[in-house]
């Protein structure tokens, strides 16, 4: 294993691992904490958390963000809800299984210590958002509701109807807006960071680009949290926001960040399908339709009836038949590649056959007989019965049943839904220690930012909780483990030599867009590489397809530097210009991700090689030689080192994941 690899866990029981931790960290006296300054890139749920939180203990913190505000960063789009490990339902849960859930549902590839610590703060999550005012959905006698997601046996997600991710962006904005009202945070909209600063090998500083002039900025930190999401756009068409990117965190792998595990991305399976070459994003539904929605396709092959007009049994609920202990809860990679293969075995619905049935029909069956024995209804008539329950339905799921019918033009109460996998999460990202530190001294990557908690497949409503973990609980206390050091460091002016290259070496970038004057748009050369990405390291590999993938990206990368056409002037707000800089960097990491998806000889989680399955197609790990996370050392264009952590499990027995 790696050398240049220290993952800084602590030492003991992990069930004490943090605690001891935040008993013996060094700390930061609240009149140091004054002149120590720390800049946040990125202000959706771990950067707003972090940024207020660190404000609130007494840095000085300026955030930047691209968007015009941070309310509209991507964490808005989350829909299902938060995990958090309370037993609310007294159905069995704790800090161990929600642990336990996470590794597994990771395909045994990701870090135990990191993960145990997450399960612990979760409730503490819960009960800061609550105080914020967030709106979590309520039973009737006023305790917090929780429903189920994938990979679990437990109901532990809290929920605000689906629009979760909003409401707790709301929350952790209100906190920001706090710190800049009181003068403690400086918020800096329509900025984006183009490179990291680096002086005697540590990060102190970034250089950003003012959207609106177009001009450039040097800024000065003691450290620099990197809280920019993922980058699944790398395959052009995703459920993420379309100004969703890499570039903070490619900025940061060039200059000596190592990425990790970049091949492991998420298919999530309940999306809008593809309707036509001019999308430029999917639509993700949220998982917790997954609840009571009833996953299926005909048992006729080429079937072309309406889903409402089939016969009960003349319908394949397929994950019932194949995983029946989790049923349509089964993990997000298990349920995608079900519906794939249905799919391609001749079985899909829709016009595009590439689409699957989800059903509430059972449902708005179950919740009305409810809703009638509580009426004292006595021999309710059966259109009665699905009135009452699709009022029920659309209480809990109306915004998103409304969003369906507003896209597709399909009314979701009368006919199923159809849905099929896309691009959602990226598991991989910046390498980080048990302090969220880069292998850069002072840059800290958070949230989906980095790879540490999710292995190669995410569960559902885990995101949420990995962001607002890592900015409330986990950086307030592992920074000043850092920062305790840097009290004697004074603020670098930024006409220091360091800044003025940095600043150099992104206006020669810019200046060579411009210079290119070629003959296609930036969209063409991205549409190019998302159709390359999904093709041949998408939802299945195999290393004939990846190593084409390598040779196409590299020629594709040719053509972008020889072709491209960049209008508009760089003194200008100029989102052509935004986007060049956002594809070189996606068509370098797309190599990347191929390079990483063909050494790993094993299927996991997301991540699944088709020359490496069992009998029943299921992934087929390989864990005598791939327990590892592997992090990659940039050494120049084409060129990485690979360099591994190991894997230890020292509290969960590995096993094959079953969910039969």
């Amino acid at each position: 294993m790696s050398s240049k690899l220290n993952s800084k866990i602590p030492a003991g029981p992990i069930e004490q691992k943090w605690s001891e931790y935040k008993g013996h960290c060094k700390l930061v006296n609240p009149a140091n904490k004054r002149s120590l300054e720390i800049i946040v890139v990125g202000s959706g749920l771990a950067g707003a958390s972090a940024a207020s939180s660190l404000a609130e203990m007494g840095y000085k913190v300026k955030v930047f963000c691209f968007q015009d505000s941070p309310r509209r960063a991507h964490s808005i789009a989350a829909q299902g809800g938060i995990n958090a490990a309370k037993n609310y339902q007294n159905d069995g849960d704790s800090v161990y299984r929600l642990f336990y859930d996470t590794i597994k549902g990771g395909d045994y590839r990701a870090r135990e210590g990191n993960v145990h610590r997450l399960a612990e703060v979760s409730g503490n999550i819960i009960d800061q958002c609550v105080a914020q005012g967030v709106p979590f959905a309520r039973e009737y006698g006023g305790t917090l509701s929780n429903r189920s997601f994938g990979g679990t046996q437990v109901q532990r997600t809290f929920y605000a109807a689906g629009q979760t991710g909003q409401q707790l962006l709301l929350g952790a904005y209100s906190a920001l807006q706090r710190q800049v009202g009181m003068g403690a945070v400086t918020l800096c909209a329509r900025h984006e960071m183009l490179d990291v600063v680096m002086i005697d090998g540590k990060a102190r500083g970034i250089i950003a680009r003012d959207l609106i002039s177009g001009k450039l900025e040097s800024h000065f930190g003691h450290a620099v949290l990197l809280c920019t999401g993922g980058y699944g756009n790398v395959f052009y068409l995703s459920t993420n926001a379309m100004g969703s990117n890499v570039t903070a965190a490619w900025k940061a792998h060039r200059r000596g960040a190592f990425m990790a595990n970049p091949c492991y991305t998420q298919i999530h399976p309940t999306c809008i399908p593809v309707s036509g070459d001019h999308q430029s994003k999917l639509t993700l539904m949220s998982e917790s339709l997954r609840n009571d929605g009833r996953i299926w396709v005909p048992k006729k092959e080429g079937d072309t009836r309406a889903g409402n007009t089939i016969p009960e049994d003349e319908r394949d609920y397929y994950l019932e038949r194949r995983y029946p202990a989790f049923g349509n809860l089964v993990p997000r990679d298990v349920a995608s590649r079900a519906a794939k293969e249905r799919c391609d075995a001749g079985f899909g619905v829709g016009k595009s056959k590439l689409a699957v049935f989800l059903d509430f029909a059972a449902a708005f069956e179950r919740y009305g007989k409810v809703e009638a024995n509580k009426k004292g209804m006595h021999s309710p008539s059966k259109e009665e019965i699905i009135a009452l329950g699709k009022d029920v339905v659309k209480e809990k799921y109306g915004n998103l049943f409304d969003m369906y019918k507003q896209i597709t033009g399909e009314n979701p109460y009368e006919v199923p839904m159809r849905i099929y996998p896309a691009v959602h999460y990226t598991m991989g990202g910046l390498w980080v220690d048990y302090n969220l530190m880069t292998t850069i001294p002072g840059l800290y990557a958070l949230g989906e930012a980095n790879f540490s908690d999710h292995g190669a497949n995410r569960l559902g409503a885990s995101a949420l909780m990995q962001g607002l973990a890592d900015g409330y609980f986990v950086i307030p206390y592992t920074i000043g483990e850092y920062l305790a050091d840097e009290i004697r460091t004074k603020a670098i002016p930024t006409d220091h030599p360091a800044f003025a290259e940095a600043e150099k070496n992104v206006q020669d970038t810019i200046d060579k867009f411009f210079s290119i004057k070629g003959t296609k748009s930036v969209d063409h050369f991205h549409k190019r590489l998302g159709k390359i990405m999904w093709d041949k390291c998408g939802m299945a590999r195999n290393a004939k397809g990846l190593t084409e993938a390598i040779g196409e990206i590299q020629q594709l990368r040719k053509e972008f530097w020889s072709d491209l056409r960049v209008t508009g002037d760089a003194n200008e707000f100029n989102p052509e210009l935004e986007k060049a800089g956002r594809v070189a960097d996606f068509i370098e990491l797309g190599e990347l991700m191929c390079k990483d998806a063909l050494h790993r000889n094993e299927s996991c989680g997301g991540h699944f090689r088709e020359e490496y399955q069992e009998d029943g197609g299921e992934a087929k790990r390989n864990d005598e030689e791939f327990k590892y996370v592997a992090a990659w050392e940039f050494k120049g264009v084409s060129d990485w080192e690979l360099n591994k952590e190991e894997l230890n499990y020292e509290n969960i027995k590995i096993a094959a994941r079953n969910y039969k």
